[in-house]
């Protein structure tokens, strides 16, 4: 498809929504005001691709990829509902075909809809329908008052907590059902689970994004969740920051839930600057599933982030109840109406405006509230009605129907907005706007040949497609095979390192070293965990100023939270414990007139806290961790003067030159003490010389292209690289391996997830070992394969 060629979405004004939509603010979207100072100052930190810079002209076809020939361990994250899930399901089927192990961790609710489809499943806790219900009570996911009396945001963020843990769970525990061991290899995740990225980190394996809705900045569209409201910013640039101004607002809700759980698995917290856009900063490959004869993948997306299609599982049997089946056959094609499992604040009112409106055309429908699948019914229909699930509004193209939506909140609107965009259906009316008359014009609209003919255009185009297909080669395509891949068995991932003296390390997989192990040819404290696709999430600098100013917030912020731990932290040790909070209601009826005597011969005998043994042990405790708390003010305040702050100041003299269009030189990661000496060798030879000679080459540079006003300019480069190169060469001497040095001290003392990783891997390898009917065939080649490596080693 042309650039010529693309959509124009017609129906959107100039702020890229729905005029007739644009104040509605109960459909799960957030106001973002871009005129207001907070949003003017967060699109100052969302990194821009400019049009200059837009990567490709036409959008790209995707072609079949080979599979790379390893069989991995996949687990599938996802929160949401049963349509969230089910795309993924069709996922999990495909990847299976490629002889791929595939886990799908998603809510308790539908162990049984997985575990039927033939996938592995492992519970993460939450509750769909508690999730849902919080998106339709709270408008652009800003709390209302009546969520904060409910306790709807604490709620929320336990459920979130628990979540998150078991995400992590999901990555290294047994099957619950079988006990099978399982470790990741890799991560196919949706966005809303959150625990995605970290989870990689923490095992230092590859990440794989996919999505229903647009969650990548683009100027195409706002983002779903977006309500873009703007008098001053281009639109295609109010498009475009709209995606970053959401994130920063989910992050502000959720970034002390995620440290706090980063913390559990032995993960440094994530700056709040870097939090909200950690896909985008590295780069995390992404998958749309949607067609691109809808929506086409954006020009200014790049490479790594694909539009596959529609991912459709196979149509489940199905036999019709005989009245439906009977209705189907006694007339012509009737139009469906359900709006999934949308919970209705008046059914009664709702239902009388479908009637009405079904009356006044004088047609048949369907008004769903059932179980029934869509692949089949939406066969025998001749227009859909639908709250605009992207799974539904997916299932009803398909099969070439015209579609009304009606959304309630979320990603819904956009759908609408795009269905309507090719004429297949009228522009969506949000719920709370329904009445009889729109909806019969809407439903007049779908009845009229050119709507019939559109759906059925794009019906034939989508019927090309494979979108699951296509996918899967997009996560082939994506994965670091050279540093995945076993040295000894090639069709298994590596999980160790295995080096002896100075040869390169040799990569095993669970399976290779479990032979090497139980044929005594390696012992395990000989392996160390290897990383495949390390992810290092960094605080970037863009200049000295607001470096510092950054740093010293931080600072503050932890110094203020460790502060305010000192006196909170006891009180918490003393009310959680059950004997306690025992004697605290023993003692306050103590203090009840009519209850004296009472009282007096029930309390318990550690309710005095000083001075039992009992009581002088909570107290203890609680004084313990008040001084843990004190710790850690002086901890945060000194590593915040002597390494946070120099190490600000140093990187953002290093990134200033970027700021007037010059390359920074990426000198690598600091991980620990080795590599912050060898950062700050690399950056003091690179500043020194560069900063040195650029007085001298920048005007030349600049003469060349521009004559004289091109050596003014290269002067001023020039001057200003030679303050700001050798400052942060020679500052970088101490801040570079004073971070290294931190680092290392951070990994010596939160080593408890490397260790339950490392037993996790080992215990899967002694299984495959004793289980996999793999081994037999591959034992003698790997213990012949390590045998000639080793030799090859020992004569280098």
């Amino acid at each position: 498809m042309t650039k010529e060629q693309t959509p124009t979405y017609s129906v959107l004004d100039a702020r890229g929504w729905a005029a007739d939509a644009a104040n509605v603010q109960d459909d799960g979207r957030i106001e973002v005001n871009l005129d207001s100072r907070l949003c003017r100052t967060l699109s100052r930190l969302i990194p821009v691709v400019h049009e200059e810079q837009e990567l490709q002209d036409t959008p790209p076809i995707y072609t079949e990829v080979p599979t790379p020939g390893l069989r991995l361990n996949i687990v599938i994250q996802v929160v949401g509902s049963r349509g969230d899930i089910q795309p993924f399901i069709a996922l999990g089927n495909e990847l299976q075909r490629h002889g791929h192990r595939v886990r799908l961790a998603t809510h308790d609710v539908f162990d049984s809809f997985v575990r039927s489809s033939g996938l592995e499943f492992y519970p993460i806790g939450g509750d769909p329908s508690e999730l849902m219900a919080y998106m339709v009570k709270n408008p652009g996911l800003i709390p209302q008052m009546e969520s904060l009396r409910a306790g709807d945001i604490q709620k929320k963020r336990a459920m979130m907590g628990e979540m998150l843990r078991g995400s992590w769970e999901s990555c290294i525990n047994d099957d619950p059902l079988t006990n099978t061991p399982f470790v990741a290899d890799a991560i196919i995740a949706n966005p809303p689970s959150f625990a995605h990225v970290h989870c990689a980190q923490a095992l230092g394996i590859p990440l794989h994004l996919m999505f229903t809705m647009p969650w990548s900045s683009t100027r195409a569209f706002p983002h779903p969740l977006a309500d873009v409201r703007t008098s001053s910013t281009e639109p295609k640039m109010a498009n475009y920051f709209s995606y970053g101004v959401v994130e920063w607002m989910t992050w502000q809700g959720l970034g002390d839930v995620i440290n706090d759980w980063r913390a559990s698995i032995d993960l440094e917290p994530i700056p709040a600057t870097e939090g909200p856009c950690l896909a985008d900063v590295l780069k995390v490959p992404f998958t749309y599933c949607w067609s691109p004869a809808l929506v086409p993948k954006p020009l200014d997306w790049p490479a790594h982030i694909d539009v596959c299609g529609f991912f459709f599982r196979s149509p489940p049997a199905f036999t019709p109840p005989p009245d439906l089946d009977q209705f189907l056959r006694s007339g012509p094609p009737p139009v469906y109406i359900g709006f999934g499992s949308i919970v209705i604040d008046d059914p009664s009112v709702m239902t009388a405006t479908l009637l009405s409106a079904v009356q006044a055309l004088g047609i048949r429908a369907i008004i769903s509230h059932g179980d029934c699948p869509h692949e089949w019914l939406f066969k025998h229909v001749i227009a859909v009605v639908h709250h605009g699930g992207a799974g539904t509004t997916a299932c009803g193209l398909l099969n070439g129907r015209p579609t009304v939506i009606v959304p309630f909140f979320g990603d819904q609107l956009f759908w609408g907005n795009m269905v309507a965009s090719r004429g297949l259906g009228p522009a969506p009316i949000p719920h709370k706007k329904l009445n009889t008359d729109n909806l019969t014009e809407a439903i007049r609209f779908c009845l009229q040949p050119e709507a019939l003919a559109a759906a059925e255009k794009v019906a034939l185009e989508m019927s090309e497609e494979s979108g699951v297909a296509a996918a899967v080669a997009s996560f082939h395509r994506n994965l670091p095979v050279q540093t995945m891949r076993c040295h000894l068995i090639p069709s298994e991932p590596a999980a160790w390192n295995y080096k002896k003296a100075a040869n390169p390390p040799m990569y095993l997989s669970k399976m290779a070293a479990g032979i090497l192990i139980d044929n005594l040819r390696i012992e395990p404290k000989h392996l160390t965990l290897h990383e495949c696709y390390p992810i290092v999430i960094k605080n970037r600098r863009w200049d000295p100023v607001t470096g510092i100013a950054s740093s010293l917030l931080g600072t503050s912020t932890d110094v203020l939270k460790a502060t305010r731990d000192v006196f909170y932290r006891p009180y918490q040790e003393l009310t959680n414990n059950p004997r306690n909070q025992s004697n605290l209601q023993n003692t306050s009826i103590s203090r009840s007139p009519s209850n004296v005597s009472t009282a007096t011969e029930t309390a318990s005998p550690d309710s005095d806290f000083g001075t039992t043994p009992s009581g002088l042990r909570n107290t203890g405790a609680a004084l313990g961790t008040s001084a843990k708390s004190v710790g850690k003010v002086v901890g945060y305040w000194y590593k915040g003067m002597l390494v946070d702050m120099p190490l600000a100041v140093s990187e953002g003299l290093r990134s200033m030159p970027q700021l007037y269009g010059e390359e920074v030189v990426d000198h690598g990661h600091i991980r620990d003490w080795k590599s912050g000496i060898a950062f700050a060798g690399k950056n003091f030879t690179h500043g020194m010389s560069e900063g040195l000679t650029g007085v001298f080459t920048q005007p030349y540079k600049g003469g060349q292209r521009e004559g004289t006003v091109g050596v003014l300019k290269g002067l001023a480069k020039g001057t200003l690289g030679m303050t700001t190169k050798v400052s942060s060469a020679a500052l970088g001497l101490v801040a570079y391996p004073a971070d290294g040095m931190i680092k290392s001290l951070y990994t010596a003392t939160h080593a408890n997830t490397r260790k339950r990783i490392i037993r996790a891997r080992l215990k899967e390898g002694q299984y495959l070992v004793e289980n996999s009917s793999k081994v037999r065939a591959n034992c003698q080649f790997a213990l012949r394969a390590f045998e000639t490596r080793e030799r090859n080693q020992n004569r280098a």
